[in-house]
């Protein structure tokens, strides 16, 4: 696991200037509210508020973020004042954190942002009972919270902007549907239903920290679909948890709050999170324990105890988000799997078309912003079947099923890269038989996606007019898309087995 997290592919260092964007961030962040006079609990909430601000954003295009960025105090601070408000009111309290909880959910039908603003506000009223927040603390938490938005937004569109290099990539939203049928809504209701179990038996297990309990429902459903990726998901949590509890037994509990060793553990902890995001939720919920764990060191309340408790919360949230997903409105793998497959594909067509319109040699064709699309569709598909490959899963014919077509579709992807560096050459030239693939590549999306079979494969995976004339070498265009079609030829398989069962089941 630390070997496959560590030394993942990083197209363009991304993820790593990613994590030492967010420590540059949070730390300018935490001095200002230092320099403004702030108080150890203000520079925390800060602190929180800019590793939110830097984390949660991703929409597609930089001016989408820095709007999404803007509305981030507007959504936090109401929510702020009313869990301070309702501090002292134990039932109103809960029924608001749980509104918040299904709204947060819920707001995900609007994409990137609506993402972002759910989970802002879901962690203004987490970070409200961490702290205990009272009225009489909002002007600073307020202040606190304000500066630290606009010192990340500062660093993120200003010091450290590198997505002006970047092509935009439309961030992939859920599968649609209207009324219950649509995701969003059934998970609203799933992670209430949820959240209200893990408050429930929170407050069972601690009447001080409950809220543990409360916050790893919210985090299992965040990023998941289906009740296999959920189920999954919670599983990690959980690991990472226990992982992080031991070393907080041998790093932060002996610390004791030491603040200069302390505040390098902490940055350690921030570019980890950031770091092994995108690969391994377990080693980001691993430095997500850790750092709790420190801050309740800065606080002067850590101690084994503590860390007892919030591996017994966890495993209530845990607990909470897996009957939810088991028994309420259940959302079947196959289903999600499928559309996020089915969108792959199209994207596949998309970035195929593109590329050899530029070769033909259109002014306007780009295939960049596709291919980054399909990237993070492949990691949507790479999610949603996790439970298939996960190495718990008894069902070793759909495992291996999943992972052939994890395979193929990484094959796509590693040919639609090798046609667009041709592409990208300022001497590619066109070649008629670059027109006749794509349109066998357009049939063969069209055969997995639509029921047919695939025209113009030959039984062997050839492709006629790959080569040249006389049995020369085919041209490197051509050859890429051969491989690209034979991908695509040797998908029918696993995606329809002979006995006409999905990929996985309902």
């Amino acid at each position: 696991m630390l070997k496959r997290t560590f030394v993942a592919p990083d197209p363009g260092r991304v993820r790593l200037r990613f994590a030492a964007r967010a420590v540059l961030g949070i730390w300018l962040a935490v001095v200002l509210c230092g320099l403004a006079g702030h108080s150890l609990i203000g520079a925390v909430t800060g602190g929180l508020a800019a590793l939110l601000a830097l984390f949660t954003v991703t929409d597609a295009t930089v001016r989408g973020q820095a709007v999404t960025t803007a509305l981030l105090p507007a959504v936090g601070l109401p929510v702020l004042a009313a869990a301070a408000a309702l501090h002292d009111q134990p039932v109103a309290r809960d029924l608001t954190f749980l509104a918040v909880v299904g709204a947060g959910v819920y707001a995900r039908r609007w994409g990137p942002r609506g993402h972002s603003l759910g989970v802002f506000a879901f962690m203004t009223f987490f970070v409200a009972q961490f702290l205990h927040a009272t009225t009489g603390q909002l002007p600073e938490l307020y202040a606190a919270v304000v500066l630290s938005v606009l010192t990340a937004a500062a660093t993120r569109f200003g010091l450290w902007c590198y997505e002006r290099r970047l092509p935009p990539a439309p961030a992939p939203a859920p599968p649609g549907g209207t009324g219950l049928a649509r995701v969003t809504t059934r998970q609203a209701i799933q992670a209430t239903s949820g959240a209200g179990f893990a408050l429930v038996v929170g407050q069972l297990v601690s009447g001080q920290r409950w809220y543990w309990a409360v916050g790893a429902t919210w985090w299992i459903f965040v990023n998941t679909t289906s009740r296999g990726e959920t189920l999954v998901r919670g599983f990690r949590r959980v690991l990472g948890t226990v992982i992080g509890i031991g070393l907080g037994l041998l790093m932060a509990v002996p610390l004791a709050g030491a603040p200069v060793p302390t505040a390098v553990l902490l940055a350690a902890c921030v570019f980890g999170i950031f770091y092994t995001a995108a690969v391994s939720y377990t080693w980001m919920m691993l430095c997500v324990t850790l750092l709790a764990e420190l801050l309740y060191g800065l606080l002067g309340v850590l101690e084994p105890g503590l860390l007892a408790l919030r591996l017994a919360e966890t495993g209530v949230g845990a607990v909470g988000a897996g009957l939810a997903v088991l028994l309420v409105l259940p959302i079947s793998t196959h289903t999600v799997t499928d559309a996020w497959i089915q969108r792959a594909l199209h994207c596949v067509h998309a970035c195929t078309a593109e590329a050899a319109a530029r070769l033909a040699g259109s002014p306007t064709a780009d295939p960049a912003p596709r291919v980054a699309e399909l990237e993070r569709l492949l990691g949507r598909v790479r999610l949603s079947t996790a439970p298939l490959v996960h190495p718990l899963n008894p069902m070793r014919a759909r495992k291996c099923r999943a992972r052939r077509v994890l395979a193929l579709l990484d094959a796509c992807a590693h040919e639609i890269h090798g046609l667009t560096t041709i592409a990208a050459h300022p001497e590619a030239s066109h070649d008629a038989r670059l027109a006749m693939a794509c349109r066998r590549v357009e049939r063969a999306v069209e055969a997995l996606t639509g029921g047919g079979v695939a025209e113009g494969a030959r039984a062997d995976g050839g492709v006629p007019g790959a080569e040249g004339e006389g049995g020369r070498a085919p041209l490197p265009a051509l050859a890429h898309l051969h491989g690209l079609e034979r991908a695509l030829a040797e998908l029918a398989t696993p995606l329809r087995a002979p006995s006409g069962s999905p990929l996985v089941g309902a």
